[in-house]
């Protein structure tokens, strides 16, 4: 029997990224809304119950909209927005994060995708704090670099548009005031005792990202080296098919440089681990639709159904 699913705003970047993702998949039923009705809660209340999976897509005050519509308890939620993820009744869907968490989302009907930024934080943070490789309380920063598919429609308009601003045709700081809305999750998820320093920029390409971690070894555990914490990464995701733990001579590493849209259009994520003995960058490639996203969600939902976790994705 084909699974019912419904993509609540179906029109947004991350809505069509998911469609896509369904395409040629024969276990997927596709429930639709008349474009008309999309708003209207009756009509919205109406498909969502009658669904077996209903993707959020929406801003943060819808999804909580649309979670207050569901009265099937069968129902399965998995909602894309900010809303819930760090909401304890809610399954945080990062299946990698421990040994646990695969479990916990393949049995919930609450599961919140990981906002873009925060899977690439996550990914290197998480583990270096359960395996004690660094202290809760370690004075974590980070800096990140995304494509302007990450901002938004609106913003995408502009950067696509006819009347381009000069100012979009460079890198764009923001979140200046340390209050970017992926911070409350970078720091529950992996175990942190303070928010972390985070800055992150827009630039003029459509999509994939990377967020980069720096580190002191004297203020690690235990940790003088590159191939230390490569070794750790690589053991913590061993067998693992959505992340790779890069080798020393990976090509970025024998050129020096690491392309933030290296795996645009794709679903999977690479983690490099670079520097000396002094001073570590570990630095998570990805893309914000793929993997920070539509990607995750789908991923999710596969583990809902009980099928191969990587069917309809792309890792390469």
């Amino acid at each position: 029997m084909k699974a019912k699913v419904f993509i609540d705003g179906s029109a947004g970047t991350t809505g069509l990224r998911i469609h896509e993702r369904f395409q040629g998949r024969d276990d997927i039923e596709l429930m639709t809304i008349d474009p008309e009705k999309r708003k209207d809660p009756v009509e919205k209340a109406k498909i969502i119950n009658g669904s077996d999976i209903t993707f959020l897509c929406l801003p943060d005050a819808a999804s909580r909209e649309s979670v207050a519509l569901v009265e099937n308890e069968n129902v399965t939620i998995i909602d894309t927005s900010t809303a819930h993820r760090t909401n304890d009744a809610w399954a945080y869907g990062f299946p990698e994060l421990n040994k646990e968490q695969r479990s916990k989302i393949a049995k919930s009907k609450r599961i919140a995708v990981p906002g873009c930024y925060a899977t690439g934080f996550i990914s290197i943070a998480a583990p270096l704090v359960a395996k004690k490789a660094i202290k809760p309380d370690y004075p974590v920063s980070a800096f990140a670099l995304s494509g302007y598919s990450g901002a938004g429609k609106k913003a995408i308009e502009v950067y696509e548009g006819p009347e381009k601003p000069a100012s979009y045709y460079a890198p764009r700081q923001y979140a200046l005031t340390q209050q970017h809305k992926h911070i409350p999750e970078m720091q529950k998820l992996s175990g942190l005792t303070n928010p972390p320093l985070f800055s992150p920029i827009v630039d003029d390409y459509y999509s994939g990202m990377i967020v980069s971690l720096p580190f002191y070894t004297h203020l690690m555990n235990g940790i003088r080296s590159v191939e230390q914490v490569r070794e750790l990464f690589k053991a913590y995701y061993a067998n693992e098919k959505f992340i790779r733990v890069m080798d020393e001579d990976a090509e970025e590493m024998e050129s020096g440089f690491i392309n933030a849209n290296k795996l645009s259009g794709l679903d999977g994520l690479e983690i490099f681990v670079s520097g000396n003995q002094e001073r570590i960058v570990v630095t998570s490639c990805f893309d914000n639709l793929g993997k920070g996203a539509s990607g995750a969600a789908i991923q999710c939902m596969n583990l809902v159904l009980g099928c191969e976790e990587d069917k309809g994705l792309v890792l390469k």
